[in-house]
């Protein structure tokens, strides 16, 4: 046989050969750095500088044998985001030994942070790898889970890459715990063996979350959440009852996407249900992205191999440069607390330090800048047994800013829905108001006229008023437009009179009897300020770009001498004939009905055809007197 024939024939047999030797080269190495927690931990050094794994894959029996090794420590300095399991570290018996540094607080260290025991860094989760990489945050060794070697010799990080795979990269010495249970997860997610110095073989549960049962507050939230989200947006956002309260009311949108630094098992039933699909997305289209996931067991091994999901660290999933090239972002976040100018206080209560920035503005950043996105805010709008409100005159005394005036956009409690972005502070304060919680709106308009927020004679709604709701609606007019028909709210006053400043003189005249030349805020707000049960005024609201417009009014006052109540009707010039009048009339005939009036009444103006005609286009059957020059109209039910 030729030379050339049996470099053939060994390159056909060799190629099988040669991966069969690397194979087993990589895992004799893995061999060789297989240590007992005890002695992986025996080479941490005093001083060292320690990083160790976040949230579900934190590495407890490496937790465990450094508490165990504390006596010949000191000085170890220990950081990491929020981790699942405890943190012994932080008791105040170990001073000597450690000392940690947060990125941001959980429960487990919350305690030893408020009491100067241990550190915040205050820095938003996308920028915590910089500060590895850089140096300027050095490791020597990082502590962390992985799954076991694929037969090429890499490990996932599985349900935490976060900001775990930056600092395995940066550490001097990586010491892993080989657990199978860790699921395989993919995408951006992998750790070659030959970087990982020591192997610690474990076989233990991943650390769990249990889901909390949401409250009516938190469902109420969702609600308002869920009908801001649109078919095709991609979603980032946390775990809690607000965000499985907002999946849950989800159900009949169409596909949606993932693009978060977390999520938790209220995404999974969205999936099964076909509601989160991808294929709308403009960035990873068909896969959710994220970062880390914390939940049940089914949800990790649902996470297992998953092709259709992919982990990244969190200078990818956090960029907001590559978040925002996701059309249609919606970004849900916490909040603490909320001023009436739009401060949020997010990672502390006044001075005490709670959580931490984490990804809220990264996601608040992408979000407006994409596409159609919307950068959302949430939270229950008191605290401590309704006996504190969220929304605030000023931040408490130390709350720290974590997005600012600036960069907000909606704010979402239990009450309702306020968009403040390019909004000036009167209308970012009237807005919020109008979302706290009833029993504090009176004190929150005191203090906003105090601070010369507000009109110094501004009205506010009944306290024992509450917005229905339920009366929301949508009409279709003639030609086949969409518009809003609502209960009117005081952040209207600006709209209603953009509308009285476009109507002609002759509606005006129909309307109010002559000629008026304006509308002051005096008295358009009593338009807005109303009770909704012996007041009642229903908006239709067309939406011209990016601004909303109120096209048409019909109103109603009891008069509680009859038990009737008086009704009025306004409709823009360019919206008149189109059916809005008729709509507006037969809600409000509804409503009156429902609430045990006697009946309606109403006074038009004898050459005001249009009318005279809705009159009897109301279902019950008018009676009409002349009145000097108008006609009295009477409808009993």
């Amino acid at each position: 046989m030729s030379e050339k024939s049996k470099a053939s024939v060994n390159g056909a047999k060799g190629d099988s050969y040669y991966q069969a030797l690397a194979l087993s080269d990589w895992q004799q190495r893995y061999a060789e750095k297989i240590r007992t927690p005890e002695q992986a931990i025996a080479t941490i050094r005093r001083g060292d500088k320690l990083f160790i794994g976040s949230g579900a894959a934190e590495p407890q029996i490496l937790v465990k044998a450094l508490i165990e090794g504390a006596g010949r420590l000191a000085d170890t300095r220990i950081m990491h985001i929020m981790t699942l399991g405890v943190a012994p570290y932080t008791e105040e018996k170990f001073t000597d030994q450690f000392r940690h540094n947060a990125f941001f607080i959980g429960a487990n260290t919350r305690h030893a942070v408020a009491e100067g025991r241990a550190d915040y860094t205050p820095v938003f989760l996308s920028e915590i790898p910089a500060l590895f990489k850089s140096g300027q945050t050095p490791i020597d060794v990082a502590l962390i889970q992985v799954s076991p070697p694929d037969k090429h010799g890499f490990c996932s990080y599985g349900v935490s890459t976060d900001v775990v795979k930056s600092a395995s990269e940066s550490a001097n010495k990586v010491i892993a715990e080989i657990n199978p249970r860790m699921p395989r997860a993919l995408g951006d997610c992998f750790i070659r063996m030959d970087d990982i110095d020591l192997a610690i073989p474990v076989d233990v549960p991943l650390l769990y979350s249990h889901r909390e049962r949401a409250d009516d507050v938190a469902r109420r939230i969702g609600k308002n959440i869920a009908s801001l989200i649109e078919d095709g947006s991609t979603m980032q956002m946390g775990i809690g009852t607000i965000p499985d309260s907002v999946l849950h009311f989800l159900t009949d949108k169409k596909d949606l996407g993932i693009h978060t630094e977390m999520f938790s098992d209220g995404f999974m039933e969205l999936v099964e249900k076909g509601v989160i699909n991808n294929s709308k997305k403009t960035l990873h289209q068909g896969k959710t992205v994220a970062s880390f996931c914390i939940g049940s067991q089914s949800l990790y091994d649902y996470v297992d191999n998953n092709p259709a999901i992919e982990f990244h660290p969190t200078e990818y999933t956090n960029d907001p440069f590559i978040i925002c090239q996701n059309d249609k972002m919606v970004a849900i976040n916490s909040a603490i607390e909320v001023d009436l100018t739009g401060q949020v206080c997010a990672d502390s209560l006044g001075a005490m330090f709670y959580s931490g920035i984490g990804g809220q503005l990264d996601f608040v950043r992408g979000a407006s800048r994409s596409k159609g996105g919307k950068p959302i805010i949430a939270m229950p709008s008191t605290a401590k047994n309704d006996t504190v409100s969220r929304i605030s005159v000023n931040l408490n005394e130390g709350a720290g800013v974590v997005t600012t005036r600036g960069d907000v956009h909606y704010v979402v409690t239990e009450w309702g829905v306020a968009y403040l972005h390019g909004k000036n502070i009167r209308e970012r304060a009237m807005a919020l108001i109008g979302i706290a919680h009833p029993k504090f709106r009176k004190k929150l308009l005191e203090g906003a006229k105090k601070l010369n927020y507000i009109y110094k004679d501004q009205m506010l709604s009944p306290e024992e008023s509450v917005y229905p709701e339920d009366l929301e609606a949508i009409m279709t007019t003639k030609d086949g437009v969409e518009l809003v028909v609502r209960p009117v709210r005081p952040t209207d006053e600006e709209m209603l009179s953009d509308m009285f400043y476009d109507l002609s003189d002759q509606t005006i005249i129909n309307r109010f009897f002559s000629m008026l030349k304006s509308m002051p805020h005096r008295k358009l707000q009593q338009f807005c300020c109303i009770d909704y049960n012996n007041e009642m005024s229903l908006v239709a609201i067309t939406k011209e770009g990016p601004k909303q417009k109120i096209v048409g009014l019909g109103s109603y006052h009891l008069n509680p001498a009859t038990h009737r109540a008086e009704i009025a009707f306004l409709v823009a010039d360019a919206w008149q004939t189109k059916g809005i009048g008729s709509f507006m009339m037969q809600s409000l005939v509804k409503i009156a009905r429902a609430k045990n009036f006697k009946g309606l009444t109403a006074e038009v103006m004898r050459d005001n055809v249009a009318m005279i005609a809705l009159m009897h286009k109301s279902g019950v059957p008018p009676k009409s007197v002349p009145v000097d020059g108008s006609y009295l109209f009477t409808m009993d039910f």
